[in-house]
């Protein structure tokens, strides 16, 4: 029997649908560097998306690209990123972002929950030498949503964090490399959780949730977008056969794709954190989306390893279990048979 995936959604295969558009793509020739249909298609498509007649989108092939580039644009060499303590941005892409921004500062705050809180934020602000050029001015604030713990910020609550960093000039940041799922969670629109919520830029993600090797950078800022047009290619991210990055958004964000899939992903880690309740299982987080964490011993993980299930174990009695647009119920099933065994 094959083991049961629950590492990473990164591991998941492509979506049926994102393949035939990419198959479809390579029918015949197209003009290179994003000068194709396809790419002219998606800028049309994200548009109509975000609800945005102004926003301008720009492929790249991973999501560190993503949030590097982003923020580069957005900050300059001398200023600072807000983030939370426990940020992507801040801990798993190698310092891309201030190699990228020519030396620019991230900046960790503390908040319960694994999110940004408007106290945290107040005392980082509060705390800030502003003009003096001995210390690196906050420039931009960042949030990841959903957060690498699994939580969400709900839409009022990203607002008033935009609205409070807006007043010292702050512009305003979304990592978003798991977005579709956040959105599915709060069942909103994907403005109220963007440029509605005071953001300006959004690193969309998409390979976590179906596509090939597709992210791209959504823009609201038309500054940051005349920006964004020189540094994505001199980081080598206008890529030669773009149409086959463009193709992938495009049927993506097409027919509510993204949504289907990121629906299917939470409902399954809502099954198997229900069981997992059932079963005592303790947890680290609240799993609002596709991701959970939880707290077994370390014999109780040796066990479920020898049973096939694949995890990561993030420290000694904390395990994290993630869901696909791939995980079927058996899948889940299973896993949760792992799981009574390995208690008994």
């Amino acid at each position: 029997m094959t083991d049961i995936e629950l590492r990473s959604d990164n591991t998941a295969g492509v979506a049926p649908e994102i393949l035939a558009a990419i198959v479809a793509a390579n029918a015949g020739t197209s003009m290179a560097y994003g000068g194709d249909a396809l790419t002219a298609r998606l800028q049309e498509t994200v548009r109509t998306v975000f609800e945005h007649p102004a926003a301008r989108v720009f492929p790249v092939t991973s999501g560190t690209a993503a949030n590097a580039l982003a923020l580069s644009a957005m900050c300059p060499p001398w200023g600072a990123v807000l983030c939370h303590e426990t940020a992507h941005i801040l801990h798993s892409e190698a310092a891309a972002t201030s190699m990228m921004g020519g030396g620019l500062l991230l900046r960790g705050i503390g908040g319960e929950d694994h999110r940004m809180q408007p106290a945290t934020l107040a005392e980082a602000l509060a705390a800030t030498r502003w003009g003096d050029n001995h210390q690196s001015q906050p420039r931009v604030i960042s949030f990841t949503q959903p957060t690498d713990m699994g939580t969400v910020y709900r839409v009022g609550e990203l607002a008033a964090l935009t609205s409070a960093a807006r007043q010292h000039g702050l512009r305003a940041h979304l990592d978003g490399a798991r977005m579709a799922n956040a959105i599915v969670a709060l069942g909103c629109r994907p403005a109220d959780l963007t440029w509605r919520a005071g953001i300006d830029v959004v690193s969309l993600g998409a390979t976590k949730n179906g596509a090939l090797s597709a992210e791209a950078i959504v823009s609201f800022d038309d500054a940051v977008s005349d920006e964004l047009v020189y540094r994505t290619k001199r980081a080598g991210h206008v890529t030669s056969k773009m149409r086959f990055q463009s193709a992938q958004l495009v049927a993506y964000l097409t027919d509510d794709l993204w949504l289907r899939l990121a629906a299917r992903s939470n409902e399954r880690m809502r099954q198997l954190g229900d069981g997992l309740r059932g079963l005592g299982v303790g947890f680290l987080n609240r799993p609002d989306v596709n991701m959970l964490f939880a707290q077994v011993d370390d014999t109780v993980a040796i066990a479920l390893e020898r049973s096939g299930l694949r995890f990561y174990r993030i420290r000694p009695g904390v395990i994290r279990l993630v869901t696909s647009w791939q995980t079927t119920e058996e899948d889940v099933d299973r896993a949760l048979g792992a799981f009574a065994r390995a208690l008994r």
